[in-house]
């Protein structure tokens, strides 16, 4: 049986699809990025649920705003402002929303990028910008924010240079596919499929730009996605290899390249036309780390040793759904929301505290059109 937790009630906030720890009581808001297209089943923007994390259910979703394609989500440090990549108009843009009561959502600023559509943002701990990483373009930018949460115009558009060109196609040019950073905020990391590598930078005093620091390399035609950080650690997936890199971080911008551990068998790879992984998330405890398969359709369930940073394969576990681009951890690290994007599908599994396994407890599906992003936060 799992243990049920207690808590007094404070405000959680999450950075983009990220997994932090937190004890809660009350039901928690979740937000879903969604790719908006037509048809009987397509999305029309952000929409947003109540998780109840003692029950381990989601309640009905809704539309929060209607808005284009709003595929990465990221909430400010303060809990009352959401932001999104998306589409305003003809605009590839980053929008700002102010949380309303009921987890609906109001626009208040965007910006146009400029530079293609961003794949992804993350908001710096201390709320005075937001970067993205284009995927298309190759780049990452900054936008700073006003004190009321504002977005203004682009102050930064870093070009990244280079071409692993191990994989045809996918890595003949830089391909920016995500943005976080270190849990001391001093660092920003971009993992970029086509150069091999994640590229790093600094973040300036002030907190309002980054200034370029290094690089740190996956092996040869991994094709870096996204990272997740835990203590010494940071853990990169590899989307084109379905693997995951095992770095130590030094708490200064460098990282040491440790082990590579494939999610899925080659056997077990053979057995689709297109394999991709997509997400990533490590447990609040340290101990687990989990990866999302497209193609197969899995989750990976990894053991991580808190001394050396490898990872040994616990399980691979079927999500119920198609397409899974996107997952994330509840915040207690009790439960898994699983994103069926072609399936329009959101499978909650429960996670054994002991051996970090899943199971599939309430059996229950929920319907949510095309999402791509899972954001939790915390209802009033």
């Amino acid at each position: 049986m799992l243990q049920k937790y207690t808590m007094k009630s404070t405000r959680l906030t999450l950075a983009a699809c990220c997994c932090s720890f937190a004890l809660y009581a009350a039901p928690l808001d979740v937000w879903f990025g969604t790719s908006t297209s037509r048809g009987e089943h397509g999305s029309k923007g952000i929409y947003h649920g109540t998780f109840d994390g003692d029950k381990g259910t989601l309640s009905p979703v809704t539309l929060a705003v209607e808005v284009g394609s709003p595929g990465f989500l990221a909430i400010h440090p303060d809990g009352k402002k959401l932001y999104a990549t998306c589409r305003i108009g003809n605009e590839a843009s980053v929008a700002a929303f102010a949380v309303q009561p009921g987890g609906k959502l109001e626009l208040f600023s965007h910006q146009p990028i400029g530079d293609g559509g961003a794949a992804h943002l993350a908001i710096h701990p201390q709320g005075r910008m937001v970067v993205t990483a284009q995927y298309g373009g190759g780049s990452t930018a900054v936008f700073p924010l006003g004190p009321d949460g504002r977005i203004g115009a682009r102050s930064q558009l870093i070009k990244h240079e280079g071409a692993a060109r191990v994989v045809g196609r996918r890595q003949d040019a830089s391909h920016a596919h995500y943005v976080g950073f270190d849990s001391k905020a001093a660092f920003a990391f971009v993992p970029d499929l086509g150069l091999d590598a994640v590229v790093i930078y600094q973040v300036t005093k002030e907190g309002r730009a980054l200034e370029a620091h290094g690089r740190a390399a996956v092996p040869p035609g991994g094709g870096p996605r996204h990272m997740k950080f835990h203590g010494d650690y940071a853990y990169v997936l590899n989307e084109l290899a379905l693997s995951v890199t095992s770095f130590r971080y030094d708490g200064a911008g460098g990282m040491k390249q440790l082990s590579t551990t494939p999610s899925l068998s080659e056997e077990v790879k053979a057995q689709e036309t297109f394999n991709s992984a997509s997400e990533i998330c490590v447990h609040p405890s340290g101990s687990f780390v989990y990866s999302a398969n497209r193609g197969n359709d899995s989750i990976t369930a990894y053991k991580a040793n808190l001394k050396t940073g490898g990872l040994d394969v616990l399980e691979v576990e079927p999500i119920r759904g198609a397409w899974p681009r996107n997952f994330n951890l509840d915040p207690s690290g009790r439960w898994l929301l699983a994103a069926g994007k072609d399936s329009n599908t959101v499978t909650v599994f429960a996670i054994d505290p002991v051996s970090g396994k899943l199971s599939y407890p309430t059996r229950r599906i929920y319907s949510v059109p095309h999402s791509i992003c899972i954001l939790f936060g915390r209802s009033e």
